[in-house]
C-alpha cells in the first residue's frame, strides 16, 4: 500500500474553524489492486465515523472507477482520495494515462451486466464528473456522495 494523509486539516467555515477530513493513496493499477482500495476506503470511512450506507455506497463507488482506471487506461498506478466537504463525501480516482475514449454512462447500461459501473456511480452519487488531472497526463473521475455528520472521529 502507498502514501496516506489520514490527518484531518483545518479549514475556514463562517466565522469558525472546521475540521476536513481527508484520505489519499495509490495502488498500483491492477485488477486485484481493486478489492485493496474497497478495503481502505472501508476503513477509512470506519474510523470517521461515516454511517453504514454512506459506506457501502462508497464502496461500490470506488470499486466502479478504480476498475475503470485499471481496464481503461495504460496506468501504473491509480490513484484514490476521500475528502469530507461539508454534508458530501468527493471520491476521487486518479489514472495516469489516456483511455480511448473519456468516461460516460453506456446507453441500455442497466441491463448489461458490463458497462453499468458508471450508471451505478450516478444512481449513488449527487453528482459526478471527469477532469484532466494536474499533469495533463491522466483524469480524474470525482462523486459527491450524501455524508451527513460523522457519528464519531
Amino acid at each position: 500500500m502507498a502514501s496516506s494523509n489520514n490527518a484531518p486539516s483545518l479549514g475556514r467555515c463562517g466565522g469558525f474553524v472546521a475540521e476536513r477530513l481527508r484520505d489519499a493513496f495509490h495502488l498500483p493499477a491492477r485488477r486485484t489492486s481493486v478489492p485493496e482500495a474497497r478495503r481502505r476506503v472501508l476503513a477509512v470511512l470506519h474510523e470517521w465515523g461515516a454511517a453504514e450506507q454512506v459506506r457501502d455506497d462508497a464502496e461500490l463507488v470506488v470499486s466502479e472507477l478504480f476498475t475503470n482506471a485499471v481496464r481503461h487506461t495504460d496506468s501504473e498506478k491509480v490513484d484514490c482520495e476521500l475528502t469530507v466537504l461539508g454534508a458530501f463525501l468527493r471520491v476521487e480516482v486518479t489514472d495516469q494515462g489516456r483511455g480511448s475514449s473519456m468516461p460516460h454512462v453506456q446507453p441500455g447500461s442497466v441491463d448489461k451486466e458490463c458497462g453499468r459501473g458508471l450508471f451505478l456511480v450516478g444512481a449513488l452519487s449527487e453528482s459526478w464528473g471527469v477532469r484532466p488531472d494536474p499533469t495533463g497526463r491522466g483524469r480524474t473521475v470525482w462523486a459527491d456522495l450524501a455524508y451527513g455528520s460523522p457519528t464519531a472521529h
